[in-house]
């Protein structure tokens, strides 16, 4: 599979010279599978410049929601597909313990927020409430589960004949721990990315900007790197750059996270326009 980041920053979009190198779009991931699937890992402003990459040839996508904050979902209404009648458009994510998915949904998609609603899309549009039974779209086949975040919110495991990438963003694995890490049973999406070629996951924070922020639903660099040794991951790509921190800042958090945590895998901070090859084909 080739997985491509097209939003790599966290709560806001951040453009400017200062965030340049590593983005301010926020969260959006693509996944092309070997016999032409493709998939979408959320929706936020990322998502408008991968819509407008896709062939007019396509007649589907599939789009994974982890949650619906708004820096998750704030792309959604400028992705080109649902504008196309010719196009299945199916998206995947939660509902709440109070409304459905695509009562979630309607309240962003409407006026006053947005002039089209979500029923006026003209697209072939089909609604998923995760998390739910493990599913196949085309060669991928998808796991998901709860994990520790405000609000109803879902990680994602995708798998072919030859690769996993787990995509497990807006995770604060060591809340309420004592000592991080646990075991993988007690630890928050620990399923999910067990022994992955590629984890992308949430790493907003500094050590010190996490103590901070205990509870808020995100990790700090070195806890995403320890997670990803728990998990024994062959790749981690730290993802959900916290909107004030720098090109410079995250090379500079990145290098010191990486020394405190000596991992004997590689880490890779992640910046709009990367592209990930997994698997032998």
């Amino acid at each position: 599979m080739k997985v491509t980041l097209w939003g790599t920053r966290g709560s806001l979009a951040t453009p400017g010279t200062a965030t340049a190198r590593y983005g301010g779009n926020t969260s959006c991931a693509s996944v092309h599978g070997p016999d032409g699937t493709i998939l979408v890992l959320d929706a936020g402003t990322g998502i408008r410049p991968l819509g407008m990459t896709l062939p007019r040839s396509l007649r589907r996508v599939d789009i994974c929601l982890t949650h619906l904050h708004l820096d998750h979902i704030q792309g959604l209404g400028f992705f080109a597909p649902l504008y196309n009648p010719a196009v299945e458009v199916h998206i995947w994510g939660p509902a709440s313990t109070t409304m459905s998915l695509q009562d979630r949904l309607m309240r962003y998609l409407s006026p006053p927020l947005f002039p089209v609603r979500l029923r006026e899309l003209p697209c072939k549009l089909s609604l998923h409430e995760t998390p739910c039974a493990d599913f196949t779209i085309g060669e991928f086949h998808i796991a998901s589960a709860l994990i520790c975040h405000p609000g109803p919110t879902v990680g994602y495991r995708i798998t072919t004949a030859d690769a996993t990438l787990a995509y497990v963003t807006d995770h604060e694995p060591a809340l309420g721990v004592p000592e991080f890490p646990m075991s993988g049973a007690w630890t928050s999406g620990y399923e999910l990315a067990a022994e992955a070629d590629l984890l992308i996951h949430d790493a907003q924070y500094s050590s010190e900007e996490y103590a901070r922020y205990v509870g808020w639903g995100h990790s700090s660099l070195q806890h995403a790197i320890t997670f990803a040794a728990l998990a024994k991951v062959q790749h981690v790509v730290l993802f959900h750059h916290d909107p004030g921190h720098t090109d410079q800042d995250i090379d500079r958090l990145t290098a010191e996270a990486i020394a405190a945590t000596r991992p004997t895998f590689a880490v890779t901070p992640g910046a709009e326009g990367c592209v990930f090859e997994l698997g032998s084909r």
